[in-house]
């Protein structure tokens, strides 16, 4: 009996010692967060707990810096840029067969890649130790991923990035492209940056809850233990706009960023890409259109482009510069005018730089609005309508 307890206590001292070394391990600066504590199969559970209360307990004194932006998006109206993506978080882009979702990839990855701004609104913030991308796609062959690659080196103008590994892996089981994906993932420090575009093809059926679980508890793994931002792409319902199946509900609620891409209902030839969900303040709701080279570019005046009768841009909301533009094409034509003629003018000109219709109502509006900003004056009540000056806002 006295052996027993001898035997006993022995063991707890030992597994007592592991514990501490291992806390002054945790004290060591810098702290790795991808060590693996639990390696050593001869501690006992209570010891194994005992570290994992370590890693994963919340100090609240501890000074923890927010994570690293991975890429953003700056706004038009006002100064600033929202964060689409950040390390250490996963992000889904989802939207209907042929939305074109391929495409807003190919900005995002330039983005990552490019030191300058993308389509002028697009920067990505990878710093020098993590910039190489891993782009893996699960649809589409060989051929037309290199058409997708080469997009890509034009929109950032290098003919063959250094930083960009793509792999195409339609012809993979699911379980072999997940496999794949990990191996890729965890071979290279220097990744900051992945696409999976078609995250549905890592599992046997998007319905199975087990699966879609284990999928985005992968990603949460992956982007944390490795420090990198992952976009997946997924598809829509086709009777609605959810996510498809389990999956889609679960990477969902997971995701740090939320996008859907959809066709313009009044202008197929632009993609808008409005923001579902975010943890930070949302960006922009954007349009991009594909130009006569193939590359996607920013739609222009999207807003107006693609109002219908159930749903009318509000003139208000548009650019402060945009609406000085219309000004400064109706004064071209004379140095004043009545209200009356200011009216048709107005109407000219947007049709002119806007490539759209604007009724006498919404011409009146957006008058008084220029005359708000005294960007429109009048001497007194009644008088003709000269043009004052644009003054912008100052940039802190």
């Amino acid at each position: 009996m006295e052996n027993h307890d001898n035997s006993q206590n022995k063991r707890q001292k030992q597994n007592t010692e592991i514990l501490t070394n291992d806390k002054d391990f945790l004290k060591k600066e810098p702290f790795n967060s991808n060590y693996i504590l639990l390696q050593n199969e001869n501690l006992s559970p209570q010891t194994k707990h005992d570290q994992k209360r370590i890693k994963y307990k919340i100090d609240v004194l501890e000074v923890i810096p927010p994570p690293q932006i991975a890429y953003s998006l700056a706004y038009t109206k006002t100064d600033g840029y929202a964060i689409l993506g950040t390390l250490g978080n996963f992000s889904l882009v989802i939207g209907k067969a042929k939305s074109r979702k391929s495409f807003y990839i190919n900005i995002a990855v330039s983005a990552a890649l490019s030191k300058d701004y993308i389509l002028e609104r697009f920067r990505g913030c990878l710093k020098d130790d993590k910039n190489e991308v891993l782009y893996f796609d699960t649809e589409q062959g060989k051929y037309h991923v290199q058409k997708a690659v080469k997009r890509i080196c034009t929109q950032i103008k290098q003919p063959e990035p250094k930083n960009l590994h793509v792999y195409y892996l339609r012809s993979l089981t699911p379980s072999e492209r997940l496999e794949f994906i990990e191996n890729e993932i965890y071979s290279n420090d220097k990744i900051g940056f992945v696409v999976i575009d078609g995250i549905k093809d890592l599992v046997t059926s998007i319905n199975d809850e087990e699966q879609a679980t284990n999928i985005a508890s992968k990603l949460l793994k992956w982007t944390e233990q490795c420090n990198i931002h992952i976009v997946t792409v997924l598809h829509q319902n086709k009777s609605d706009t959810n996510a498809r199946g389990h999956i889609g509900t679960e990477l969902i609620n997971k995701a740090e960023t939320v996008l859907e891409v959809a066709k313009a209902e009044s202008d197929n030839d632009i993609s808008v890409v409005t923001p579902l969900q975010c943890r930070d303040i949302e960006p922009e709701v954007f349009a991009f259109e594909i130009n006569e080279h193939g590359i996607p570019i920013i739609a222009e005046n999207f807003e107006v482009r693609t109002e219908t009768k159930n749903n009318k841009f509000d003139i208000s909301d548009l650019e402060n510069f945009k609406k000085y533009q219309l000004l400064t094409e109706v004064f071209s034509n004379g140095s004043s005018f009545s209200y009356s003629e200011l009216v048709i003018q107005i109407g000219l000109a947007y049709k002119n730089q806007l490539k759209a219709t604007i009724g006498n109502n919404r011409a009146k509006l957006l008058i008084t609005d220029c005359k708000n900003n005294n960007w429109l004056l009048q001497e007194k009540p009644k008088a003709p309508y000269t043009l004052g000056e644009y003054i912008q806002a100052k940039q802190f």
